[in-house]
């Protein structure tokens, strides 16, 4: 848990007993006071949600790539068995998506070479 989450929630309650306080005394000013607080509190609380996320995201990504560094045969019997079980699914689909695959390396490899723009010399 972050700290970020700690304090924030600190800051939330605070906030919320502070503007209680100020409706309780009839304060304007203590009840915005209070108001501002919590909001900067609910903010901070936000951050550190968002920052343990993507902590748990780099995690659970290192996760994966080292389990497929470690175990690449398995990795990559997984990978094809979830590919054929695709084409199995969708033959069309996958014939479509093969032969689109064809055509744009066609139009690749039988594009000219590119040369470079003409050099113009000017002469006098």
């Amino acid at each position: 848990m972050d700290k970020d989450r700690i304090v924030g929630s600190a800051k939330e309650f605070a906030g919320r007993a502070e503007g209680a306080v100020g409706d309780l005394a009839g304060d304007a000013q203590t009840q915005a006071s209070g108001k501002a607080r919590e909001a900067a509190g609910t903010v901070q609380n936000l951050y550190g949600q968002a920052k343990d996320a993507v902590r748990d995201a780099g995690e659970t990504a290192a996760g994966y790539a080292k389990d497929a560094y470690q175990n690449p045969g398995d990795t990559l019997r997984d990978g094809s068995q979830a590919i054929s079980q695709k084409v199995k699914d969708n033959p069309l689909g996958a014939l479509l998506v093969a032969g689109g695959i064809g055509f744009a390396l066609a139009l690749l490899m039988s594009r000219p070479a590119r040369r470079p723009p003409p050099r113009w010399r000017y002469y006098r």
